[in-house]
């Protein structure tokens, strides 16, 4: 009975204090969002700023909660979630997919290397008209904004970290016989995995953009859409700044996610 309570104490300590450790390492989070909103204040005491210009931290949290439980903010933010989940998804895919073949193909790189930077050096915002006029104000053409803008950091991400894979641990896996797919499985993603990881968490950022970005070239639905209407048609101030706090939240919450896997698969770093 006495061995049986000291391995529970034994089990529950070490818990205990994992969460202790989670709540004071939110202490400097909550000190600095009350900092932020305190100069937020301050900014608009000392300017005189009227709410068309900047609202107040109260107005803006009215307007989002108000916004949430009226059902305003929810198909918007839904619609969103969507494209960045299916943008995201499209766009990491054929990243890791083409990281790996310019990794590992140095003609492929010389010969698509040019194109890549071309497309990604066009502005988003240029090409997104563009698309929308091609793909329609659907779903399609914010997905593939999402994923043209998600694929780079990918892509040359993963490129990386399969050219630096230790030589060595390949020529070993050549010298026993290892086949491709083992070889790639066993030895080059693990190595690989901390750079994808970080291009992913590059990536899922940038997909929140693309889905608003998309959104702004033409949607009927999406926090993007709600952004113009707030501004321009409902002169809503409060709201568009209630929105754009939702738009930051997604975007913390997605990236929070890739982190939460990446600790999963690599470790705690």
């Amino acid at each position: 009975m006495t061995r049986d309570l000291a391995a529970d104490r034994r089990l529950i300590v070490p818990e205990a204090a994992a969460v202790g450790r989670s709540v004071l390492g939110l202490g400097p989070v909550v000190l600095a969002f009350a900092a932020f909103i305190l100069i937020w204040k301050v900014v608009i005491a000392i300017g005189g700023l009227r709410t068309f210009i900047l609202p107040s931290p109260e107005e803006v949290a009215i307007a989002f909660v108000t916004a949430w439980t009226d059902g305003t903010m929810a198909p918007h933010a839904w619609t969103t979630i969507v494209e960045v989940a299916l943008g995201f998804s499209v766009g990491a895919g054929t990243g890791l997919v083409a990281g790996y073949v310019l990794a590992r193909s140095r003609l492929v790189e010389r010969l698509l290397s040019p194109y890549l930077v071309a497309a990604q050096a066009i502005p988003i915002l240029a090409l997104a008209p563009l698309l929308a006029l091609w793909f329609g104000p659907g779903l399609l053409a914010k997905v593939i904004i999402c994923g043209l803008i998600v694929f780079f950091p990918v892509a040359i991400a993963t490129m990386v970290g399969i050219r630096s894979v230790d030589r060595g641990l390949l020529e070993l896996a050549r010298s026993l016989r290892a086949t491709p797919r083992r070889t790639l499985t066993t030895i080059e993603i693990p190595a690989a995995l901390p750079s994808i990881m970080g291009g992913l968490r590059v990536g899922v950022t940038l997909a929140v953009v693309g889905a608003i970005v998309g959104e702004w070239a033409g949607a009927d639905q999406g926090l993007g859409l709600l952004v113009n209407l707030a501004r321009g048609s409902l002169f809503d101030y409060p709201l568009m700044f209630a929105t754009l706090a939702t738009i930051a939240l997604l975007g913390i919450a997605c990236y929070a996610l890739v982190v939460l896997v990446e600790r999963r698969l690599v470790g705690v770093r």
